[in-house]
């Protein structure tokens, strides 16, 4: 008898006992034990990526005729054996000239030659083409052979490529376009292949919009379900959108139930974690049997992933977050997928990197992050790329991952770790530029591209960037930091070993709503007291680390207001925040508040320049670097930004 939701919600526990990683896959399997899905003829337009069912044998040979593999003339070899450039030998032409798809009427016959073009079918008698480099014309109808040709020479013989029975390819093989080339050689228009699987993405969740559509506040867009039929394709199966489903018990059992019966697998994103708006957990529940498997494995990020099978089908539901999402569905559920469609596993590829900061981890669960791959003097040096498992730009932007065992709570600085590859291939950038991101790189880095030069920016703040180029970790370091001594920009941080490429001049000002009274017709100063003695006025301030946190500092004087603590890790973040009414004024550039229709009051123009290490200055990507920056000058302004005299 099939469990109700009702009588599942009774039971929310023990769906919520977290197992294991390895724990949670073998009970995965016991449960689904993958196979194949049935036969299915494939039309050659159709095969790509597609798994062959079964042995596929050349019906005909290939080449299917003797043919020529120069342009020249069928000849007897004999007739040349004392020919050179010394002695030509002369012979009679026939009366015909062999094009390609042209059957041969006429013999050659000893003392003759007929002419031919690649491709072409040697005719009878022939058992040799000379080249017609080799040849020169004597009067009409006759040439002179300056060169001998060996019997066979510059032939290819019937069946030499493929034979008739031969077994073309096995299965199992995974087609690609050098299989249909393959395949069509020898006539074939279709083949046997295991059937996909089609698989259901359902998105759940109140909070989801689709793309195209305007976003309203609190919302956002489904990017889950886009992401997840992606990567089913490229696992082998069939994605079937059943688009965002809102958490109403009524409309989401419908809808789950609809895919279970229609499709062979189904995958959810959402609705995993322990609450009363999660409801996606009790209607898997009472789908068949056996049940849920797993619901919680000690992964991080993951942990809220929830397995079960159905009455044969894998039913799948992944948590929210995109990161979290493509994780465990990479690492648990595409294999078994995979097997449905009669992949094979995927191939691991991996590499020793050192990690250069500690990475803390939470004890008793495996946690995977991200990393970017950059070298130095002594190998690959892998960079944690720590956006969160709310991230969807992660993925794009990382190399592969690394482990941290659940009985660890850190990955210790400069630890040499197994890096898990996200493609068999990895080529780091010509260029790694780690330190402030500004709108601006973007403009340069696509002048780089011009120039057929690849480049990597890690956002890690000013001071991380400088302490990444001094380990030579990275190229470039963009920075923007304020001397409070000097009043100078970026020099004073730099060693000995480094030096300063100029960029471009951004202005950084209080930014506010327009309505606010607090701020509206006052100065800097003014406003920043009439914040400070509001204690309802709420800030937003900056990471540690940038050097527009620097700046706040100074102009809070030790000063601890409302907010403080609340520290995004970029300008477009801080002005978010007030333009959504979660705080009241922070500090960003110009662009960015006049993006959001915020106020603005100018506090100081700030220099973003680059730094680098003197003994990369002369390289060759230096100069186009420094070059870039001149030719991207038209687009810097553009965005509000004014190019320094470079």
């Amino acid at each position: 008898m099939k469990t109700s939701p009702q009588e599942a919600g009774q039971n929310q526990e023990q769906f919520l006992k977290v197992m294991s990683r390895d724990e949670a896959i073998a009970a995965f399997s016991a449960a689904l034990q993958p196979g194949t899905l049935g036969k299915e003829v494939v039309g050659l337009r159709d095969l790509l990526r597609r798994a062959l069912a079964e042995d596929v044998y050349a019906e005909v040979d290939t080449p299917p005729f003797d043919r020529s593999v120069v342009d020249g003339f069928a000849v007897r070899a004999a007739d040349l054996a004392t020919a050179s450039a010394g002695q030509p030998v002369t012979l009679r032409l026939n009366a015909e000239v062999i094009h390609c798809g042209h059957n041969p009427a006429l013999p050659v016959a000893t003392g003759t030659a007929t002419p031919i073009s690649t491709g072409g079918p040697v005719p009878r008698g022939a058992d040799a083409v000379i080249m017609i480099e080799q040849t020169e014309p004597a009067g009409t109808g006759a040439i002179l052979a300056m060169r001998g040709v060996s019997p066979g020479q510059n032939i290819s013989f019937a069946g030499s490529d493929i034979a008739r029975g031969q077994t073309l390819l096995h299965a199992g093989t995974v087609i690609t376009a050098r299989e249909i080339g393959m395949l069509a050689a020898v006539g074939l228009s279709e083949a046997q292949a295991w059937r996909r699987p089609r698989v259901a993405v359902i998105s759940t969740g109140d909070e989801l919009i689709q793309p195209g559509e305007a976003l309203p506040p609190a919302k956002i867009y489904d990017s889950n379900g886009p992401i997840i039929a992606a990567a089913l394709e490229e696992n082998g199966c069939e994605p079937i959108s059943y688009g965002a489903t809102a958490d109403d018990p009524v409309r989401l059992e419908a809808a789950i139930r609809e895919a279970h019966r229609n499709c062979d697998a189904v995958i959810l994103s959402g609705g995993t974690s322990k609450g009363a708006g999660d409801l996606t957990y009790r209607v898997v529940a009472g789908l068949g049997k056996p049940g849920i498997v797993a619901h919680g494995v000690a992964l991080k990020p993951g942990k809220p992933l929830c397995l079960a099978v159905a009455d044969g089908k894998p039913v799948v539901v992944l948590p929210g977050f995109p990161t979290s999402a493509m994780f465990t569905f990479h690492d648990i559920v595409a294999p078994a997928l995979r097997t449905m469609a009669g992949l094979p596993a995927r191939q691991e590829t991996s590499l020793m990197a050192r990690v250069p900061v500690r990475i803390a981890s939470e004890l008793g669960r495996t946690e995977f992050v991200m990393v970017a791959l950059a070298r130095d003097a002594q190998g690959y040096v892998a960079h944690p790329i720590g956006k969160g498992s709310g991230a969807v730009t992660a993925f794009s932007q990382a190399d592969g991952f690394v482990a941290i065992d659940a009985l660890a709570d850190a990955m210790q600085a400069d630890t040499e770790t197994d890096v898990r590859l996200f493609s068999a291939h990895v080529k780091v950038p010509d260029l790694v530029i780690m330190g402030s991101h500004c709108a601006g790189l973007d403009a340069v880095s696509a002048e780089l591209l011009k120039r057929g030069i690849s480049s990597r920016i890690l956002a890690i703040g000013s001071l991380g960037g400088l302490s990444a180029l001094k380990r030579g970790e990275c190229d470039l370091a963009p920075i923007h930091l304020l001397d409070p001594a000097s009043g100078v920009y970026n020099m004073p941080f730099l060693s000995d070993d480094l030096t300063l490429l100029s960029g471009w001049r951004r202005m950084q000002g209080l930014v506010f709503r327009k309505s606010d009274p607090r701020f509206v017709g006052r100065g800097p100063e003014s406003a920043i007291a009439a914040a400070l003695a509001d204690p309802d006025c709420i800030m937003v301030n900056r990471n540690q680390g940038a050097g527009t946190r620097m700046l706040i500092d100074q102009l809070l004087k030790g000063q601890r207001p409302a907010g403080y603590w609340n520290q995004p890790r970029s300008h477009n973040a801080v002005a978010a925040s007030i333009a959504q009414g979660r705080a009241d004024w922070g500090v960003a550039i110009r662009p960015v508040a006049e993006a959001q229709g915020l106020g603005f009051l100018p506090l100081a123009e700030e220099h973003y320049d680059f730094a680098l290490r003197k003994d990369f200055a002369p390289g060759r990507f230096a100069a186009d670097f420094a070059s870039a920056l001149t030719d991207s000058a038209t687009r810097l302004r553009a965005l509000g930004f004014e190019p320094a005299s470079l």
